[in-house]
């Protein structure tokens, strides 16, 4: 049985989130967004012409299904997939997408539905807020990691010469429709890169989510589909929670950023080689490393968050870095304001702060706690 989740702009119905167990409820949902039938043609036909957007890996398990799902329910129903990886989550792909809507015809009233991860769902976004100045698009996230964050807030954008995310727009989503069972096809390194975002949401905002994190560690583990249902929709309550608040991060949203100034620049430093969730679990380490040094955390507070990475499989440690050129790219992170770091401190857990007086050498501490140099080999 399906749940939704209503998400607000400007104190408004702006979109939902739905939690089901298959792909079948697509169709009237996306004829629940307002579709008007054709003349002459059947009620509750989806009169938008309608473009699937995935990647290679996700269009394999899933593409066809939902293409033959929505075949005969719309307008025109065609589907674009792109070679999967984080490397391909660029301009020249947005530029591609482009050239197949114009070759297929789509125009300002259709749809763009966005299936698959959080690069789907990105390059989907943005190409859907510039092409033609705007049309609607649908999130259908498949990872855990887009289900439980990169899907809702409405943030999208792509790389641009090396550096994540530079170039985006705040485009909402019309809706953002989770079929849970596609986690059961997760790797494991996949699955628990998702997780990190989830934990994040119990650390900056809700201290009860992060001990029902733990006290439910093995049945996360065993992906039991209740629990996994259960745990969505608390993480992704946190998250609506911000958005409503502050929708285009003038604020409070940069909250959500905690562990990802170190985190985006050791997935640099690393070639996009470690998952962005575990990457995110490095940054959190020594987010609150610092804040552990700046007294805002007990030294056992500091370490039970540490440790409580490594049951779900994220490193608290990483090799083959170089500590200067993290704070180098740390410094050149896209959140900087004023000539400052906009770093994110937990003041306790459940409660994060924005702090813009984080110095070089905190981070080269912070980043120093995390590296798991030779001498520590050699140890």
């Amino acid at each position: 049985m399906s749940e939704r989740l209503p998400v607000l702009y400007q104190k408004k119905p702006c979109y939902d989130i739905v939690f089901t167990e298959s792909f079948e409820e697509l169709v009237p949902e996306l004829q629940a967004l307002g579709a008007k039938p054709e003349e002459g043609r059947p009620d509750g036909l989806i009169s938008r012409r309608v473009c699937i957007v995935t990647d290679s890996n996700v269009d394999a398990l899933y593409g066809e299904q939902v293409l033959e799902l929505l075949q005969g329910k719309c307008r025109k129903a065609v589907k674009y997939a792109f070679p999967a990886g984080e490397s391909n989550k660029n301009l020249d792909t947005v530029k591609q997408i482009y050239v197949f809507l114009i070759q297929e015809g789509f125009d300002r009233r259709d749809l763009l539905v966005a299936l698959g991860g959080g690069v789907v769902g990105d390059v989907t976004g943005y190409a859907a807020a510039t092409y033609l100045r705007g049309v609607d698009f649908v999130q259908v996230p498949t990872t855990l990691l887009a289900q439980a964050d990169s899907s809702i807030g409405g943030k999208t954008g792509v790389d641009f010469d090396g550096y994540k995310n530079m170039v985006g727009a705040f485009k909402m989503p019309k809706l953002v429709y989770m079929n849970l069972s596609v986690l059961k096809t997760l790797d494991d390194r996949q699955f628990f890169s998702g997780f990190a975002e989830v934990m994040k949401h119990g650390l900056i905002r809700d201290e009860l989510l992060y001990q029902w994190l733990i006290e439910n560690m093995y049945e996360i583990c065993d992906r039991d589909p209740k629990v996994l249902q259960e745990m969505l929709k608390r993480s992704c309550m946190v998250k609506k929670l911000v958005v409503e608040k502050d929708p285009t991060e003038q604020g409070e949203r940069a909250l959500l950023n905690f562990g990802h100034t170190i985190g985006h620049a050791i997935e640099k430093a690393k070639g996009f080689e470690l998952f962005h969730g575990e990457c995110v679990a490095l940054g959190a380490v020594a987010a609150a490393y610092i804040s552990w040094k700046r007294k805002m955390l007990s030294m056992e507070e500091y370490y039970e968050i540490r440790d409580m990475f490594v049951p779900f499989q994220l490193p608290i440690s990483v090799d083959d870095i170089d500590p200067d050129e993290i704070l180098r790219l740390t410094r050149s992170d896209k959140k900087r304001e004023a000539g400052h770091i906009k770093f994110v401190l937990l003041k306790k857990i459940g409660r994060a702060v924005i702090d813009t007086t984080v110095t070089d050498q905190e981070i080269l501490d912070a980043v120093n706690e995390i590296y798991f140099g030779e001498e520590d080999a050699n140890a």
